[in-house]
């Protein structure tokens, strides 16, 4: 079973060593995809191993869990009912070599059988919608501890209040903050002052600031007296 803090949230975020150093100092953890190490290769432990869904390689990932021992990696995510024997099997391999694998259910005929089919021994995984594609099996769905998967930090808070977050990975504020905007903790918007830094630095406090009364056991507690 995934044990987690009574509150907090675990936030994660991938992008250059500036960022990664930042983000450090508010408390996050640095991430990166399995394909590129590039910008945590003089950092002592990766927060989050991503993956390469699109153009997956599981022993090349399996390869760099074991050499990295990251906190956290996701397994491939599951598009459909018949790849989920497969995830779990892979995921088990990866589990040996970190404390957290997440397993993203994607297909709709999941949509009822995430507590039996999944193992709670796995963080559920919700990849937040955004153009680009994301998950469509309902929010309410997920009953047990969850990862966010990127999309806005506000959307990821509202997700919150219908489901357990145990913990987020969020890059979007970097791509804002290279045009001069910054989450000012409800929206985008464009930066009083300016400066990509200044941008990063405002957007983590602010999204710090949304998670700060976040208490993971409560939301579970609240979900689980609705079923009643």
């Amino acid at each position: 079973m995934v044990k987690h803090k009574k509150k907090g949230v675990i936030k994660f975020v991938a992008h250059s060593k500036t960022v990664l150093l930042i983000a450090k100092r508010y408390g996050w953890l640095p991430a990166a995809r399995y394909t590129n190490l590039r910008d945590v290769r003089n950092i002592d432990r990766i927060g989050f191993l991503d993956i390469d869904w699109k153009n997956y390689n599981f022993t090349r990932h399996l390869k760099v869990t074991k050499e990295w021992r990251p906190f956290m990696t996701v397994a491939k995510d599951v598009e459909r009912r018949n790849d989920i024997n497969r995830t779990l099997d892979q995921a088990w391999e990866l589990s040996l070599y970190c404390e957290h694998v997440v397993i993203i259910p994607k297909d709709m005929g999941l949509v009822d059988e995430l507590d039996s089919v999944i193992p709670d021994d796995f963080l559920l995984g919700y990849s937040v919608p955004t153009r680009y594609g994301g998950t469509r099996i309902p929010a309410v769905a997920f009953k047990r501890p969850v990862h966010l998967l990127g999309g806005r930090p506000d959307v990821q808070r509202k997700l919150a209040d219908i489901m357990p977050v145990f913990s987020l990975d969020c890059n979007r504020f970097t791509l804002d903050a290279a045009y001069g905007d910054y989450f000012d903790g409800e929206m985008f918007r464009p930066h009083p002052i300016g400066g990509y830094e200044r941008c990063v630095v405002d957007s983590v406090r602010n999204i710090n600031a949304l998670w700060n009364s976040y208490d993971l056991s409560k939301v579970q507690r609240d979900g689980r007296e609705k079923c009643q």
